[in-house]
């Protein structure tokens, strides 16, 4: 009779040992947890470490901030904390998780219109549809593991996207976006999470007005664009520039930017064997067109130029 009052007893604090410990996940899916498969709260001075890679630009990194959280319009803002690295994004453009994330999804916007990107609570097998780099994508939740979720997502244009989100850092832990080549065109990679960053923090709401790339010519190159503001009526506040040069040896090249009043807020001149490698600035934004003039000489000379507007915003934390 004794050893069966306490083996009842053993059961009854086991089993309210489990009520206190709150609910859990199916042991299929490791110890992920309820609360790393909901939708995370964030808070301003959250913190997130990435590595970018791509195939055009090389090696970068970005600090992403929670620099705001505005309950009137339902979106978190985040920023960077390097004012450069902000430039570099806003005219590289291959950071889609920056500027506005809608706090009832984590949803990021494209073209003007928030896209579903996550779904949460995340269940195995959910299936869904959002747009992002300009690809219409299907996604489907693959797998779920010690509060990681996977994703494969593939574009009626053949690309194929994989990323993993962390329950436990509450946001992206990887992604890797893949053309219809099998060819990477952005390798995200989280490497430090952290909370209550002090200090400030940028962001550049930018759209491209030029993206050329330039070959030897025996002739003068002309080219132009026009900086009508931001489609919404906003005057851009700079336009942002990028530039990446090879000049073969023996060779030479100049650049020259004017705007429609005659001056020239850009020129460059480079000798043989020139390079210039990532190269960002900014230029006053001035309604109206601009006319650029580019000189290559030399077998493999080349030039990649870039233009974009942006709409400057700065937070102190």
């Amino acid at each position: 009779m004794r050893s069966a009052l306490l083996l009842a007893l053993m059961m009854v604090t086991l089993c309210l040992a489990g009520c206190l410990d709150g609910p859990t996940v199916d042991s299929g899916i490791g110890d992920t947890t309820e609360e790393e498969l909901a939708l995370p709260d964030w808070n301003v001075g959250d913190q997130w470490l990435y590595t970018f890679v791509t195939p055009q630009f090389g090696e970068d990194s970005a600090r992403l901030v929670v620099a705001e959280k505005d309950n009137e319009s339902g979106n978190y803002r985040l920023g960077i904390s390097s004012k450069e690295e902000a430039q570099r994004h806003a005219v590289i453009n291959h950071n889609p998780f920056l500027g506005r994330v809608t706090k009832d999804g984590l949803s990021v916007y494209e073209q003007g219109d928030p896209q579903p990107v996550f779904n949460f609570p995340w269940n195995i097998g959910d299936s869904w549809d959002f747009t992002l780099f300009g690809q219409e994508w299907t996604a489907e939740t693959d797998s779920i593991y010690n509060g990681a979720v996977d994703v494969s997502a593939s574009s009626s244009d053949g690309h194929s996207l994989a990323y993993s989100f962390s329950g436990r850092d509450g946001f992206v832990d990887s992604l890797v976006w893949s053309d219809d080549e099998g060819i990477e065109q952005l390798r995200m990679q989280l490497t430090q999470t952290k909370t209550d960053y002090e200090g400030d923090v940028y962001f550049y709401q930018a759209r491209d007005l030029l993206d050329s790339v330039y070959e030897n010519n025996e002739n003068d190159i002309s080219d132009s664009f026009l900086d009508s503001g931001h489609p919404d009526g906003t005057d851009w506040d700079v336009l942002v520039w990028y530039i990446d040069l090879d000049i073969s040896g023996g060779g030479s090249g100049t650049l020259s930017l004017k705007d429609h009043q005659g001056a020239s807020p850009l020129v460059r001149t480079w000798g043989s064997g020139a390079t210039e490698k990532g190269s960002i600035g900014t230029i006053p934004s001035l309604s109206g067109d601009y006319s650029l003039t580019v000189t290559l000489r030399g077998g493999e000379s080349t030039l990649h130029f870039k233009v974009a507007g942006g709409i400057f915003s700065q937070w102190t934390l």
